[in-house]
Order: C-alpha cells, then structure tokens, then sequence
C-alpha cells in the first residue's frame, strides 16, 4: 500500500517516534529505532514509502550536517596535528582491509570487478554513527575519538578512487589512471579554494550578518554555506560530507562556531534520523532464512576481522595498546560509501542481486551493532587487556573522573548549579575567601574547558537530586542556583528542604514575579537579576558565608574600580547567554593544551609575544598558578589559559601550536 508525500512524512514521524521512545525507556540505541522503523516502513517490510529514492536523497542531507559540526570542532592545527591517523592509520587501514576482503571475495568466487567492489565496501566505516555516538559520549576528542575521526576522513577521500575504478573495469576501460589523476587534481584545487575562502571570505561574511542581529538571516547564511561547501566537493567528485567537514572546520576558526553550531542542530538531528531510517529501508529481511550462515560469516568479516586489522595498523604506528584496540571497536561496521558502491554494481549488474542483497543485510547488520561496541568501548578494551575499568557515572561524565575523586574528600563546600558568566564570576570570588567551590553545568564543552583550567566542574542535570548528593549536598555549606529556570528550581527545591532543612539556597532569577514561590520552596535568599546581578549574588553568598560585610563590600569595590575586568573573563562554552557575544569584539577565556609537538614548549613566557592575548594561568601536573612568571618555561602538556577575542585567540592558538 502507497501513500503521498505528506503521509509518508507522517508515516515516519510516528513510527520514529514511537519505536525511538520504547528504545530509550530500554535504554537502547535510538539508531537501532531509525533502522527498525526503515525496515518496517520500507518496501521489504508493510511497503508504506513509494519514492524510497527521494527519502535516502534527502536523509544524504543528514551526513551532511553532522560532518559540519564535527568539523566545527577540528581547527586547521587540530586537523594538522591528526596527519598521523589521517595518512598513516587511514592509509593503513584501507589498503590492508581491501587487499585482505578482496583476496577472500576472489577466493570465494567473485570475478575482479565485483571483488573490489566487496573490498571497497567493507574497507568504508560508517561516518554518521561513528561521528555522533562519540560526539554524544563526548570521546571525540579523547585520543580514540581523533583516531577515528582521522580514518574517516581518509576513507571519504579513499572513496574517489574506487568510485572511479569500479564503472571503467565493469565497462571493460583499462585505461584509468588519467581520469583518476584528473579527478586527485580537481579534488585538490577544490580543497585549496575552500580553504582559502574559508580564511578570507567567511569571517568579514559572518561579521556583516552578525551585525544586523537577525538570527533568522543568520540561520540562512550558515544553511547556505555548508550546502554551497558540499555541493562544491561534490561536483569535484568528491563527498559531500568532506566539503561540509572543511566548511565547518573553517568557521570553527571564527567566534561564530557556539552560535552556528545551534542554529545548524535542529536540522541535523532532524535529518540524521531520517538518513538511518532510509538505511533500514534498503534491507530485504527475507533472505535471512535462507542465507543465514552467509549473512553471519559476512557480519564477523566486517566487524572482526576489520577490527583486527585495525587493531594491528594502529600498533604498527606505536599507538597505545588500549587506544589502539578502542580505535578498532568504534570503526569495526560498514558505511554509508559502501551503499553508493553496492548500488553502482547493482546497476551495472557486477554483483548478482541475491549475493548484493547478503552484503548489504550485513552492513546494515553490522551498523546496528555498532552502537554497542561504540557505547561499552572501554568496557571491552579493559576485558581484552585484563585491565582495571574506571568508574563511570555516565558517558558524559566519564571526563569529569578528577572532579568526582576531588569531591569525595570535601566538607563544607559551596555548590554552584549552572556554571555560566555570572556562576563562574561568583566562583572568583568565593574562591579568593578560600571555599572550596563544586560547579554543576550542562554545558559539556565549558565542563571540558574549566576542567582544563582546574577548576572543579561536573557534567549533569542540577535538577537531580541523586547527582547533587553524589557531590556532597549533605556535606555541603551552600548551595546556589546560578542559572535562571524557574520550573527545574521550583522542581527540585522542595526535594533538597525536605531531607536538608537549614541547607542556606540561594537563587538567581530575571525579575521578581515568582519571588513567592521560591520562598515557598524553601530558598533562604532569592536574587532578581538587575544591573551587577553577578556582583550581588556573589555578596550575599558571602555575607551567608560569615565573611565580614566590610570585607566582602571591599571585593565589590574593587571589581567596580578596575572596571569588572576580571569579571570579563570567563569560558563561554556551547550555549551563548546573550546575542551580544556573537560579536567578534567580545573578549573570553580559551583554554590551550601544549601537545607532544607543540611549537611552545620550551619556550619562556616573555617570549611569547601572543598579539593582545592575555595568559591569565598556567596549569602544570593538576596545579593551577595564576599570573605566571615571566621567565616561567612552557612544557608538554601544560594547559595554558587565554583571555582575548575570538580571533586573536584562534592566532595566539595557532602560533603556539604550529610557530
């Protein structure tokens, strides 16, 4: 039975939304609800989707965006200093899984054509599931999570060549090696006129349409910029999730990156799901009665056999047992490429449909249980190395291991709910009294980077009251809520007065309309926002604290003397507070890391010369010293803290990095 378009919409909606809602309550993948819904919807399964054709091209879409916002992430020095894993581990990986997948397809039968095309296929991971699932446990910038975006990135570009080969043998052409070279040197130019419009033309554009505050034109611009960069890979004969990739990559060098990456999140997420729906939709379950030994030794070739291979190119290169065999388990199931090259045979009848048919069930058998070795990565590696697990509180908060081991040994601590400007400006202050201060924040990348810069941050929701008493609220002198949401305060206040009735709770709110329910709930001091709200919340804090009013008015007065410089400085993580940080003039904290090849270390801080870029501290082997010394020598490792403008920290960040 077919339906319209408006139907088939509705069709997909509901049954995502359905099969994804019992998937989470059994705390299961959401992928493998987008996968079942395709194959129920699809035309193997109840055949609702007449034009499945129209589907896959828009859900193509998805891949798209998700490549721009992890290029967001990978500055031009960040993708530089992952060469290694991009030429070396790609390189590697490719070139033995093919010889090795290829040889056994020979074996097996297939003429030459059609074994390339079953090694191409199974050389190829998935970029979407890969890309997101270590984006959502935030381990895409752990050093398995660069690994693996490495490898993808030379399998987007290994693609080319096989996308080449596979049509002229099937015609009978030998004759390859110049449009394959033709195809390298357009696809080179292309990269080099991206590049160099992403350093000359993006940020003056992006300034302009920040300036007329219209978030609306805004969204319009960056839409258009990461279809423009894909469309313009693509008509090189390259990927379109490559030209997205080095799109955003080039805007993640802007300070337009937190706000860009918001307004793009909707539509990925949206046509993401709607891509592994319309995977599901490719499969013919039918032939699982009846080719079921082939379909299980094919789904072990690719996820075994491929992670061992991986495993083993990456221990060529030296790189660390336990990354190397996490590495392996994130990329160990086919891809997306692999459904381009099984319908270009398809079409050209290379393979025979029921053998085709065996491969792409695989695939998709193989990306659905992805997700799992991805999600228990650690679990697995410390089975195969006989090593001692971590504890995990949740994938967020893996990171935040120091912060929870720090925790454990604090009484009589201050815990700020919401670590944002005016959360960490009341942590300054409270610090200089010398409270001990636990933050709590949703925000994973400013978690990320206050951890760097020493502080104690911990990923969760504040309207937790597990996750509160996990840090110590029973222990704790204060608690505050920083942030302005009135339906999490007003959910979990009365939950904290009845187990901790003399608990001091002070909370931050935008007017004074709700000022009766918060003390209803139980806040011993509710703190409308006005003018210097930051400084006023911070006071009386310090006045609950028992610090001398005097004392505590001193403080105030000198922020107000220096012009709330100090104030200033603060990490602004994904989520903007107001639009006025959109502008390029707005100075913020950035936090840099001195890898094993940067261009620092070794060098004095007098030497730096950063361009208007202030060093605020220096955190050494978890020690934290503000101001550092001139004649202070920069190592490996050490994390240094930035205060600038966007644009002079991406430079001073270059410069330090790369020289």
């Amino acid at each position: 039975m077919h339906f319209g378009v408006l139907a088939n919409i509705i069709i997909v909606l509901f049954a995502a939304v359905l099969v994804s809602t019992v998937l989470r309550r059994l705390r299961l993948p959401p992928i493998l609800g987008y996968l079942l819904v395709g194959m129920i919807v699809g035309p193997y399964g109840l055949d609702w989707i007449a034009d499945s054709k129209s589907v896959i091209d828009l859900a193509e879409f998805g891949v798209v965006f998700l490549m721009f916002t992890i290029g967001l992430e990978f500055s031009l020095p960040k993708l530089i200093a992952l060469r290694r894993s991009v030429l070396g581990l790609g390189s590697l990986q490719v070139v033995i899984t093919s010889a090795v997948t290829g040889s056994l397809a020979f074996w097996y039968g297939f003429n030459l054509t059609a074994s390339l095309v079953v090694a191409a296929t199974i050389a190829m991971s998935s970029t979407a599931i890969v890309s997101k699932q270590l984006k959502d446990q935030l381990e895409l910038n752990q050093s398995h999570g660069k690994n693996a975006i490495g490898v993808l990135l030379f399998q987007d570009l290994a693609v080319i060549p096989f996308l080449i080969l596979i049509p002229s043998l099937a015609n009978g052409e030998h004759n390859v090696w110049r449009p394959l070279v033709e195809s390298l040197l357009k696809g080179g130019l292309v990269l080099l006129v991206m590049l160099s419009l992403g350093r000359w033309v993006m940020r003056p554009l992006f300034y302009e349409i920040a300036k007329a505050r219209s978030l609306e034109l805004f969204t319009l611009t960056v839409l258009l910029v990461t279809l423009s960069a894909a469309w313009l890979t693509e008509i090189a004969g390259l990927s379109l999730a490559l030209g997205a990739f080095l799109s955003g990559m080039m805007l993640g060098e802007t300070e337009y990156r937190h706000q860009i990456e918001v307004e793009i999140r909707p539509f990925r997420d949206v046509l993401l799901g709607l891509f592994f729906i319309s995977i599901g939709m490719l499969l013919n379950y039918r032939i699982l009665g009846t080719a079921l030994l082939p379909l299980l030794m094919l789904i072990l070739m690719i996820t075994v056999l491929k992670a061992i291979i991986l495993y083993g190119s990456a221990r060529l290169l030296r790189i660390a047992n336990k990354d190397s065999l996490k590495t392996a388990l994130v990329l160990a199931q086919g891809g997306e490429f692999g459904f381009a090259l099984l319908s270009i045979s398809f079409g050209q009848d290379i393979i025979p449909v029921t053998h085709g048919q065996v491969i792409l069930a695989a695939l998709v058998f193989s990306m659905a249980i992805s997700p799992f070795l991805i999600r228990y990565n650690e679990k697995i590696a410390c089975f195969f190395l006989k090593k001692k697990k971590e504890p995990l509180v949740s994938p967020p908060a893996k990171i935040n291991q120091e912060a929870l081991q720090r925790v454990s040994t604090l009484q009589d601590h201050i815990i700020i709910c919401g670590y944002g400007r005016v959360g960490q400006n009341m942590a300054r202050f409270l610090e200089r009294e010398n409270f001990n201060i636990i933050a709590v924040d949703m925000d994973p990348k400013r978690v990320i980077d206050s951890e760097l810069a020493g502080n104690t941050v911990i990923f969760g929701d504040s309207s937790n009251l597990a996750l509160l008493k996990s840090i110590g609220l029973e222990k704790a002198r204060a608690l505050v809520f920083s942030f302005v949401d009135g339906h999490t305060v007003l959910n979990v206040l009365p939950q904290i007065r009845k187990e901790l009735p003399n608990l001091p709770v002070l909370v931050r709110t935008r007017d004074d309309s709700q000022l009766a329910l918060y003390q209803k709930a139980g806040a011993t001091e509710v703190v409308p926002e006005t003018l210097e709200a930051s400084l006023m919340l911070s006071f009386q804090t310090m006045i609950l604290l028992h610090v001398p009013p005097r004392k505590a008015m001193r403080h105030l007065m000198h922020a107000r003397k220096n012009r709330y410089q100090f104030l200033h400085e603060y990490f602004p993580g994904e989520e903007l507070e107001d639009s006025a940080d959109m502008t390029p003039e707005k100075k913020q904290l950035a936090v840099v890391t001195l890898d094993q090849k940067a261009h620092a270390i070794g060098a004095l801080v007098k030497d730096l010369a950063l361009e208007n870029v202030a060093l605020t501290a220096v955190r050494r082997g978890g020690i934290r010293g503000d101001e550092p010394s001139p004649n202070t020598e920069l190592r490996e490792q050490d994390v240094l803290i930035l205060y600038g403008t966007p644009q002079q920290l991406a430079r001073a960040e270059k410069k330090l990095l790369q020289g």
